[in-house]
Order: structure tokens, then sequence, then C-alpha cells
């Protein structure tokens, strides 16, 4: 410890308080970006010095209160926000946003050997600007291939007459109807339905940029991902619906965010003066010593 402990306690907290500027940063920096959850760092005390113990009372004295100073603070952690921001219309079919509970599975197919969920990269998210590539397979903006409710890719298929594809809707269950220059759709057994999974323990998924997520098994579920349409169809189990042609907007609140970072901001200034007094009643004790 320190021959001042405030000057340590000062430290303590411009360190934590610069955290805690990052988050409301990077909260703010997002207030655009779909499907964003916005967070807070949590704050806790550090270890205090025991300056007197408590002790209990005896017969013939009374009880001993403890005296005790902290040395300053920590971050304990940092909780996320998981409501759901505003769907917003962009008129793009192939854009989904989900209203409630859930996550779209999508799987990275670049990996050599990589034919579906249990030998490739999975990813949870709620990040829906999807599109069509040059295979016909409904993929996310990294070219990851976006799962139905079977665990398998979603991909284009064909008219039984050979009709070239004139359009695709997908409705709030999530099922992709393809429609054909013929009249005829595919609302038999070629089919899709796009797939949505929920976690138990969502706050231990692991955000890998880009709205994407994995570290599945702490979040409760077990690896490899499997999807069933038991558990697995918008609409059931808790699930939450699909919206074609809308977007998660990012559900960061500006006002309190700027509430946030002035109390942040007078926090890390406090704590500033308090280091800067502290290093000058030192130079004080220095002095006493030199004269």
């Amino acid at each position: 410890m320190s021959l001042i402990g405030s000057l340590s306690s000062g430290v303590t907290g411009l360190q934590t308080f610069s955290k805690d500027l990052e988050v409301i940063g990077n909260n703010i920096a997002n207030v655009n970006t779909t499907a964003f959850k916005s967070s807070t760092l949590a704050f806790s005390e550090n270890f205090s010095n025991t300056l007197r113990s408590s002790q209990p009372a005896t017969a013939t004295t009374s009880n001993v209160l403890a005296a005790q100073i902290g040395t300053g603070v920590q971050f304990s952690g940092v909780n996320t926000n998981y409501n759901q921001g505003a769907l917003t219309s962009t008129g793009q079919a192939t854009d989904v946003g989900i209203s409630g509970e859930g996550y779209f599975i999508v799987r990275d197919a670049s990996q050599p050997g990589s034919t579906d969920l249990t030998n490739s990269l999975a990813y949870a998210t709620r990040v829906g600007n999807f599109r069509w590539d040059d295979k016909g397979f409904l993929v996310n903006q990294q070219g990851m291939r976006v799962q139905d409710v079977n665990g398998k890719d979603i991909q284009q298929t064909a008219s039984a007459s050979g009709a070239p594809l004139q359009s695709v809707s997908i409705n709030r269950a999530g099922n992709v109807i393809e429609f054909f220059t013929d009249g005829t759709d595919n609302s038999g057994a070629t089919q899709q339905q796009i797939g949505l999974m929920t976690f138990p323990q969502q706050g231990a998924l692991m955000n890998k940029g880009n709205g994407l997520f994995d570290g599945f098994a702490a979040a409760g579920v077990k690896t490899p991902l499997t999807l069933a349409p038991a558990k697995n169809v918008p609409g059931t189990n808790a699930l939450g619906t699909l919206e074609s042609g809308t977007l998660e907007q990012s559900n960061v609140d500006l006002t309190s965010e700027f509430a946030n970072m002035i109390t942040a901001q007078r926090s890390f200034q406090a704590n500033a003066r308090v280091v800067t007094v502290s290093d000058s009643v030192l130079d004080d004790v220095v002095n006493l010593k030199r004269s």
C-alpha cells in the first residue's frame, strides 16, 4: 500500500472510469449498428484495509465495531442489455428482423471439408440483412449460410416445370416461399423454413464482431448445434416471429448514454483531483524530512 491510501484509491478510480468511458463510447459509436446491444459497466469495491476487527460483547465489555478503509474501486463485469431494438422497414425482402426472442444460426461454409453444422464454424446472430449469393444460398453479409429448422443451408430451388424464379418472400413463421414465372410456387415439400435458437445463458455468448456470437457451451447449449422443427420454428417454444423487409435497430438510448458519459467524466475528474492532492501531500511529507 502507498504511504497515502487515497493515492492508490484515486488511481483505481481513474482506471475504472476509463473503462466506463470505453463502454459508453462503444455504445454511442454503435447507435446505428443493426441489432447492436448496449452494455453498462458494473462496479464493486476493492478489498478494505482493516484497522480494527470487530469483536463480540463479553460479560464485562461491549462489542467492538470494525474499523476499515476501502482501497478503491474495480469493475466487476460488463452487463449487456438484451432488450429488443425497434424494427425498421427496409423494403428489401431478404432483410429479416426478429420480433421477440431468438437468434439466427449461420455457418461458415468456406472451411475445407465443411458440409454442415457438425464440422463448420457456426455463429448466432440477430443481424438479418441477408442476400442470395451466386450459388442460390441465403447468406449474411459475410457470406455465411443461413440455417433452416433442420440445420441445413437454405438454397433456392427450381420449379417442377423448370420455370425461372420470379420472386421470394419470407413469412412470419420463417417459411421461404418462392414464386416462379409459370404461376407456381414451392409451397410443397421443397419449401424451406428459417430456424431460430435461444440460449439459456445468453450473457455467456462471446461477441466475435459483425454481430456474430459463439461460446454456445457456456451459454447452455450442447455443441455441435442441432436444429429441429420441434424446437426451432419461429413463433413456437417462446421464439419470436420473423418480419420480412425489416431490420432490428440498435437498442442504444443516446439520452441515457450522454447522461452516463457526463457522470463518468465528472467521476474521472474527481479521482484525478484525489491523485493530485495526494501527490501534493506526499510532497509536503518529503519536504518535512528535508527541513
